[in-house]
Parts: structure tokens; sequence; C-alpha cells
């Protein structure tokens, strides 16, 4: 009887001595799985903030570029441009001027006055491609109208645009920068797409305007914009992206459900402090 008892304590304690271990092992197991786990996790997070960081860097060289590249094409225009002409005027208005007769006198001073004329209409043309006029003076639906129109008016595209909610004008600055990212958007459908129709649409939802662009022709879907994005080429969609990075915007390509018209979508913050604040 003693015996049996024996052997019954000593199987339980076998039986508990296997359980603790076999649960001390999978607590180990657990912990290891964890820690593993852990570490997996941080190596991705890792490597998503350096695709960020490189995303990052990628949008401000292309921001620094186009910056460098539009004082590139001033600057070349005032040196090719308006400095000849200046020059040539100059010629005209030489100290021998008061040596010449008054018909020769006249006419250099009337050849003299043309030439004036036609620089200060360059740098009237440049001015307006810095702050077009009608931006600046009645807001971004009359621009996008008037840019449209003159679209529509050269034959090459039919171009329409509408306005459903614009009653109140924007910051001049996302102004500035929408319309440049609608004009690189529409230079892109122009240069690219062989559409034969552009139709712009404006809404707000919220505190979020939209901005809509259908065309017929060949486009863009929003993989294709994120590999383009990616890629050291596409320096247009790369100057739109950083662009839209300061209005805290987003863009949004993609094909119609009818698989007839491709749409870009544009959606920002319509009251940003921040950039109002600058």
């Amino acid at each position: 009887m003693y015996f049996l008892q024996n052997n019954v304590n000593n199987s339980a304690t076998t039986v508990l001595l296997f359980g603790t271990v076999g649960m001390l092992v999978l607590t180990i197991g657990l912990i290891v799985f964890i820690v593993f786990h852990q570490r997996k996790v941080i190596r991705y997070q890792l490597q998503l903030q350096k695709l960020e960081q490189d995303q990052q860097k990628m949008l401000l060289n292309a921001s620094i570029r186009l910056q460098e590249e539009e004082r590139s094409r001033i600057a070349a225009d005032l040196h090719d441009d308006a400095g000849p002409l200046l020059a040539t005027a100059r010629l005209y208005l030489n100290e021998n001027l008061v040596n010449l007769d008054k018909t020769s006198q006249l006419q250099s001073i009337y050849n003299a006055k043309q030439i004036i004329d036609d620089t200060i209409q360059l740098i009237r043309n440049i001015s307006h491609s810095l702050m077009p006029p009608t931006l600046k003076n009645f807001g971004l639906e009359s621009a996008v109208n008037d840019l449209f129109q003159k679209i529509s008016s050269s034959g090459s595209m039919n171009a329409s645009c509408r306005f459903h909610d614009y009653r109140e004008r924007m910051h001049p600055e996302q102004e500035l920068i929408i319309f440049r990212v609608i004009q690189e958007l529409v230079n892109n459908i122009l240069k690219h797409s062989n559409a034969s129709f552009i139709h712009l649409t404006q809404n707000l939802s919220g505190d979020k305007l939209y901005i809509r662009m259908h065309h017929d022709g060949r486009g863009l879907t929003q993989n294709d914009f994120e590999k383009l994005n990616k890629a050291a080429s596409g320096l247009g969609l790369k100057n739109i992206q950083s662009r839209l990075k300061l209005l805290h915007g987003r863009i949004f390509f993609e094909k119609d459900m009818s698989q007839t018209y491709f749409k870009v979508t544009i959606e920002v913050p319509k009251v940003e402090e921040g950039i109002a604040a600058k």
C-alpha cells in the first residue's frame, strides 16, 4: 500500500515537473517571439522612417530645383532680352545726340522710346508670370477661368471649368500655390494626354476644398503617380507634390468607373493658419 502511494506521488511530481517545465518553455518561447517581433516592428518602423525621410528629401530637392529654375529663367529673360534692349536704347541716347540735327534727334528719341516701351512690356510679362494679375486682383476662380478660356480659344482643346462654392477668397499664398498646381496639371495634359477636352470643377466639403479635373486622353492612376514620384524623373509631378505639401493637401489620380475618362482630385484644407502666418 505504501509502495503504491509512493508511486502515485512520484507520478504526480513528475507530471507537475513536466508541466512546470512545459509552461516555462512556453513562456520563454512567447517572450522570445515577442522580443523578435518587437525588433522586427522596430526595424520596419526605421525603414519606414527612412523612406519618409528620403521622400521628404526628394520633395525638398524638387522644390529647390523648381525655385532655381524660376530664378534662372527670370535671370535669362532679363539678361538676354531686357539687357540688350536697354543697351540699344542707350546707344540712341548717347552724348552725341546734342550734336545731331533736329530731325535726327527726334528720330533717335522716338527709337529709344519704342525700345523702352518694349522693355517695359517684357518686364510686365515677367511680373505677370510670377503673379498673374487676374489671380492677384480677382482670385482663383477668375484666374482659372481665364486660363481655360485661353486654352479653348487656341483651338487645341475644349476646356471648361465651374466653381460651385467659391464665395470667399482664400489666402493669396494658397491661391497662388493651387493655381500653379492646376497650371502644371493642365500643362501635363496638354503635352502628354492627347485629350480632346478637359473639365474642372470646384467644391467645398466641410473645411476641405476639392478641385477635380476630368479629361478623355491618356492619364495616370494613383499607382502610376506613386511610381513616377519616387523615380529620378518626373520633376513636374514632384513639384506638384511639394507645393501641395506646403498646404497639407493631397492629390489623387484615378480612372473613371466608366473606364472612359481620367480624373485628378486635389484636396486642400480651405483655412490653413500655418500658411497665413508666414
